[in-house]
């Protein structure tokens, strides 16, 4: 029997590919790549790059209140920039979403992501303790 569960909320973008927003292992949540699309309109929210930030950060956060937990509880999140000049805007926002101590992180820079968008979060949650 697996222990594994799909984590889905309308609170968050619809998956566009063969993929779940999250599966729930255990007490493990993976959180597929979210990027800054409304949930009800499926388009991103708008050209500036901190408005992409904060709309990341509020669909990963959708899917982990899912989930029964929040935002607090990542203990990684991986973060993909189509410009890595906007890295301190990412940081000012992360220093408001999360409270300390701070999930592990790393920060890659990349060429393109899906739908134009400059910005995608993944994340790794842990349940209880």
């Amino acid at each position: 029997m697996s222990n594994k569960a799909v984590i889905n909320t309308d609170k968050a973008p619809a998956a566009i590919g063969p993929y779940s927003q999250a599966i729930k292992a255990g007490n493990t949540l993976y959180i597929s790549g979210q990027i800054p699309l409304d949930p009800a309109t499926m388009e991103i929210v708008s050209d500036d790059f901190e408005a992409q930030a904060r709309q990341v950060f509020k669909n990963l956060s959708a899917v982990c209140e899912e989930a029964d937990g929040s935002l607090q509880d990542i203990v990684k999140i991986n973060l993909y920039l189509v410009d890595l000049d906007n890295f301190a805007i990412v940081n000012r926002v992360m220093e408001e979403v999360f409270t300390t101590p701070y999930p592990a992180r790393a920060a890659v820079g990349i060429k393109a992501l899906p739908k134009g968008s400059l910005f995608e979060a993944e994340a790794v949650m842990v349940i209880g303790d």
